[in-house]
């Protein structure tokens, strides 16, 4: 069911208890404050600000009088956005972001809400074929006009290792379908493959653990979107057999892709 793929809502007087592994998150507070503690770091959060969270990311909000909205989405739902928002999607959500805060200048916060406001009256909306096409184009409107709003695509862009790790986010969602190799992509980045995963693993995830993510979510949105057989997925994903690539989902998913298609199908997806 599109509620979960993505879901969008307004919440007032005190946060939703919506802490979520396999969802990346987005708030917007348009009135009152409120501390949360993300993993073993606590911030204040209050009016005008955005708080983004990648999925995995385990939260709390402490007592609050936040008001605002939330957004949430899975990668298998980012897939339906138009691959031109992948930079800022990579920046705001793929990046190890350490300031999860964005404090937002009041004309911006009108800007945003108006397109939140949008984008909530269509989820809200009686369904229709292409309502996930439409959710998706406002999902990528907003994310790219909060990337915009903090620059994030412009900071540290003097740093060697900041500018080689959003590369290799680059070049990870463009090919992990084909390549699956950590040195392979270490030579097209021209450093060595040991400084690419030091390099990764000092904004908190492998490189290889990466490239096993996009491979899943590109599986998974194979496997929830298309009709394609499980040997036509495991040929389009570079992999050698059917059952290697049976063999790389299972244990990741804990089920076989057979499986995990089943499920999105008793459902209606």
């Amino acid at each position: 069911m599109l509620k979960d793929l993505f879901h969008i809502a307004f919440f007032e007087e005190g946060t939703p208890d919506n802490s979520h592994a396999l969802y990346h998150q987005v708030y917007v507070f348009t009135r009152g404050r409120g501390i949360v503690v993300i993993g073993q770091d606590t911030c204040t959060v209050q009016k005008n600000d955005v708080l983004v969270l990648s999925k995995g990311q385990t939260h709390r909000f402490g007592d609050n009088t936040l008001s605002g909205y939330l957004v949430q989405f899975n990668d298998a739902f980012w897939k339906q956005t138009p691959a031109s928002a992948n930079n800022c999607k990579a920046v705001l959500f793929d990046v190890g972001v350490v300031q999860h805060r964005i404090t937002v200048a009041a004309p911006d916060v009108k800007s945003l809400t108006a397109i939140v406001d949008l984008a909530l009256a269509e989820y809200a909306s009686p369904d229709y074929s292409n309502k996930p096409d439409a959710l998706a184009a406002f999902l990528k409107i907003i994310v790219i006009k909060i990337a915009n709003i903090h620059t994030l695509l412009q900071e540290d862009i003097g740093s060697f290792d900041n500018k080689l790790y959003q590369d290799f986010v680059s070049l990870v969602n463009r090919e992990a379908a084909t390549c699956h190799d950590v040195a392979s992509y270490a030579q097209k980045l021209g450093v060595s493959a040991r400084k690419l995963s030091v390099t990764c693993y000092g904004h908190g995830r492998g490189a290889k653990e990466m490239i096993n993510d996009r491979l899943m979510s590109e599986a998974k949105r194979s496997l929830q979107f298309t009709s394609k057989p499980v040997k036509e997925i495991a040929l389009d994903l570079s992999f050698s057999t059917p059952y290697q690539f049976s063999h790389f989902f299972k244990k990741r998913a804990a089920l076989s892709p057979e499986h995990y298609r089943k499920q999105f199908v008793k459902i209606g997806i």
